[in-house]
């Protein structure tokens, strides 16, 4: 059973109920009976796997040429 969090809007107490999914929310905070709310965090995403990154292998551009260096030139630095 997945564990919700919930607020009360009067005395912004925080806890925590273990529901089941076919259960009606807490609707009274246990401290003072003020009206509770659920809060909502949003979900965690994981990239697993080639191609998510930067640094992983793009395709370059369709003339296959802007990603290739010339042989024999040398960048210099400006000073």
């Amino acid at each position: 059973m997945p564990i919700y969090e919930y607020e009360c809007g009067l005395c912004h107490f925080h806890f925590e109920r273990k529901q089941g999914f076919d259960e009606e929310p807490v609707a009274i905070c246990p401290e003072c009976q003020g009206k509770a709310r659920r809060v909502l965090h949003s979900t965690p995403i994981i990239f697993k796997g080639s191609g998510f990154y930067i640094t992983d292998n793009r395709k370059g551009s369709d003339d296959g040429e802007a990603g290739k260096k010339e042989p024999g030139k040398k960048r210099h630095k400006k000073e």
